[in-house]
């Protein structure tokens, strides 16, 4: 009897544009994975939208350091909810990833991850599962992100621009209560303690 062997189509994966040492070897282990198809590589933070339109690849591995927020990444995931985004930072901290994946990101992952475990979450992520740092040093990260509501996640863009909550109340049409309350909630949410510290998450690499 002849054996059936039953043929897997390859998971396709964009490539953002990294640093030369880590896009070259990110580039050398897709292509050395049969079961990963590059589709596209070296993307430019300001063509993330059209490469993907045109694209369409399972699975997008971002540049955390080249997006200017992750606001950015909740857009990108809006945009384009069929793509996996994989996202690999220098050293993310636990409250980063947890904001990463609140905000639509399928996996979150240091740069210096280990080339196998890069290969594993990419998989993982193409099928739709969370993908986080192993907890070490003291990191106390949850098995699952606790999300954002929208209504917490616009609130935390504010509060990231630097909006009193006054102002905050006045633009979203609520009560200055309602704002402290979801701050609590947002500060809670991303393991941070005050807007200050929720400020520093917008801009860190």
């Amino acid at each position: 009897m002849l054996e059936q062997r039953t043929s897997r189509t390859p998971v396709t994966v964009l490539l953002a544009r990294f640093e030369d040492i880590v896009g070259i070897g990110l580039r050398a282990l897709i292509d050395e994975d049969d079961s990963l198809e590059l589709v596209a590589s070296d993307v430019p933070h300001d063509s993330l939208d059209e490469a993907l339109i045109g694209t369409a690849p399972q699975v997008a591995i971002l540049n955390f350091g080249s997006l200017t927020s992750t606001v950015r990444l909740r857009e990108l995931h809006a945009a384009h909810p069929n793509t996996r985004l994989v996202v690999l930072a220098n050293r993310p901290l636990p409250s980063e990833c947890r904001q990463m994946l609140a905000f639509g990101a399928t996996a979150c992952l240091a740069k210096s991850t280990e080339a196998r475990d890069v290969l594993h979450a990419i998989h993982l992520a193409s099928r739709g599962l969370h993908v986080l740092p192993p907890a070490t040093d003291g990191w106390n990260v949850p098995d699952a992100p606790e999300l954002l509501t929208a209504r917490e996640a616009e609130v935390m863009e504010l509060l990231q621009a630097g909006r009193a909550n006054a102002e905050i109340a006045a633009t979203l049409h609520v009560s200055i209560e309602t704002v402290r309350t979801h701050a609590r909630r947002v500060y809670r949410k991303l393991g941070v303690r005050n807007r200050r510290e929720l400020r520093t998450l917008s801009g860190r690499t």
